[in-house]
């Protein structure tokens, strides 16, 4: 098995991806500790801020020697420069916000997944043409699980993850996962902007390893 196929397959088996970003590298450890310590193998770090690639590289060292299992991706990739330069500091999977093929074409050429942001039937379509296997659907909420169900066979061989307001409750999950998702992303719904002002990283393991049981028992 390829690593793409093996970091698809691991999205699948974990069915969340969180995300997050902060200034702070040693606080952003600490976020990744908490998440791992509640069961995450799989994170989305995203280019939101200067520190961005500093605080990734830093948190790829971290987790080579202390998060045995811990895959890290990197999210808010907009060009192949920025693409090159965080999969040369060890990004095991590239999120972008929209489909630009450039980007794409940067991943592919080093065998990892890509996943791009889409919002229309027709940026989907451009994503699996441009050999996307899993898409980013952003903005969650705004689009709803209807718009998967309405356009999930058209589109049999690519999978979808909505991200943006995904909450992290029995009604919603099960509304997605019976749309057809295979994942969900969650962001400031997980690790929410309270929690990092007042540090609750034992708060943040124990919402970790309640939303991924939860996320399991709507699947079902």
């Amino acid at each position: 098995m390829s690593k793409k196929e093996s970091i698809l397959a691991l999205i699948r088996e974990q069915s969340m991806l969180p995300l997050f970003y902060h200034d702070s590298e040693q606080l952003s450890l600490e976020v990744v500790k908490a998440l791992y310590a509640g069961g995450v193998k799989l994170i989305e770090y995203t280019n939101r801020g200067p520190k961005a690639l500093t605080n990734f590289s830093f948190l790829r060292k971290a987790i080579d020697k202390e998060m045995p299992g811990m895959k890290l991706g990197i999210g808010t990739i907009r060009t192949p420069e920025d693409a090159e330069a965080f999969i040369q500091a060890g990004a095991d999977f590239v999120v972008c916000p929209v489909v630009i093929k450039e980007v794409g074409d940067a991943v592919h050429k080093h065998n990892l997944l890509w996943i791009p942001g889409c919002q229309t039937s027709t940026e989907i379509d451009v994503a699996e043409r441009a050999g996307a296997k899993l898409v980013k659907i952003f903005p969650g909420n705004i689009l709803g699980p209807g718009f998967i169900s309405a356009v999930k066979e058209i589109f049999q061989n690519i999978s979808f993850m909505p991200t943006g307001g995904v909450e992290p409750e029995e009604e919603n999950l099960k509304a997605w996962f019976n749309s057809g998702v295979v994942a969900v992303g969650m962001g400031s719904k997980l690790i929410s902007k309270t929690l990092l002002e007042q540090q609750n990283f034992s708060k943040l393991t124990e919402s970790s390893i309640k939303t991924l049981s939860l996320i399991q028992s709507c699947k079902k």
